[in-house]
């Protein structure tokens, strides 16, 4: 049902037809990027995390490649990184993980974009299922995934320029 809720929740933006639906699972980063034919790190990849005093959500938006720097995390928010598990995922977000997205969000958590992505032109998040996707510049997807902030809570990946 989550993919049907980000296809209505796209619909007023005339993009729910963009969503690109895949035969095969891109569950994982490497799944999504090898079906999409694009590298890895352009897959955007969604976090889901314990909120301030662990009740609640925040999502982490992040480039593939780009991993969780705990030490950046907690400066950043003040409190330590805990992610949430796959059934805390789903009751919070309302995504299973693989399909987890910052779009047609069950509760309006706040949803944070790492620096990680400001690297490309474009983009491919998921859109609620496990495979599905939707190729969004990064303007787009801070605007259509309610972005609270730009953040730099990531490490492991090249601070280079990059087309997309």
């Amino acid at each position: 049902m989550s993919l049907e809720d980000v296809k209505a929740y796209f619909r007023p933006f005339n993009r729910d037809k963009d969503i690109i639906e895949l035969q095969l699972s891109s569950a994982t980063v490497d799944l999504a990027a090898e079906h999409l034919h694009v590298e890895p790190e352009r897959i955007a990849k969604t976090l889901a995390f314990r909120g301030e005093n662990k009740e609640g959500a925040m999502l982490v938006v992040t480039a593939g490649d780009a991993r969780i720097d705990n030490k950046k995390f907690r400066k950043t928010f003040g409190f330590k990184a805990h992610m949430l598990s796959a059934d805390e995922t789903l009751d919070l977000v309302g995504h299973a993980i693989g399909g987890v997205c910052p779009f047609a969000v069950k509760h309006d958590w706040p949803v944070y974009m790492d620096e990680s992505l400001k690297r490309f032109k474009t983009v491919f998040p998921a859109c609620g299922s496990s495979n599905s996707a939707i190729e969004l510049t990064i303007d787009e997807l801070y605007s259509y995934g309610k972005g609270k902030a730009w953040v730099d809570v990531c490490k492991d990946w090249p601070e280079v320029e990059k087309e997309g």
